[in-house]
């Protein structure tokens, strides 16, 4: 049978802020032959040890070629390249939105005050019913509450929030 190929991402290094990423990468170490590590901040042992350990378990698989480990520059750059691409995926919410949804509440998906109004943009029933929503707004995505605000307000403008969208 044919060894197949695995391509391992280190997922949990995306949540690393772009700060921390920044610094110079000559300060920063590599993983020695014998798999302890050289000189690396706190930042670096993880995706390193991320690394290796996927490494390892793949190396277990009988059906998969090993992994050799790489460089935390190799990696930080792989990071900083998926990043980008979950940036590009997710639309930003444009910023006449953001300040309606900051005003209305506190910029909450969730928020249900018992006053008939829901969500990040305080949605009444037949309002978010009006562009197609479904259900309780607060119980919707963060999403699909930003859609739906966009749809109204390219219909109706910033009248249906007379106090926040003026």
């Amino acid at each position: 049978m044919p060894k197949k190929t695995a391509i391992a991402a280190v997922l949990p290094a995306l949540a690393i802020p772009s700060a921390a990423l920044a610094a110079d990468d000559t300060e920063r170490g590599a993983l020695r032959p014998s798999g302890k590590l050289a000189h690396s901040a706190d930042l670096d042992e993880r995706l390193v040890r991320t690394n290796v350990r996927l490494a390892r378990r793949l190396d277990r698989k009988p059906d998969v070629r090993r992994l050799r480990t790489l460089p935390v520059s190799v990696l930080r750059e792989r990071n900083a390249r998926l990043r980008k691409r979950v940036a590009r995926l997710a639309p930003a919410t444009p910023p006449h939105l953001q300040a309606i949804a900051a005003c209305e509440s506190g910029g909450s998906p969730s928020t249900d005050t018992g006053n008939g109004f829901y969500g990040k943009y305080q949605f009444t029933q037949p309002t978010w019913q009006s562009v197609g929503g479904t259900g309780n707004p607060a119980a919707a995505s963060e999403a699909e509450q930003d859609r739906r605000a966009a749809m109204l307000f390219a219909r109706e403008g910033s009248s249906p929030w007379p106090v926040c969208g003026a």
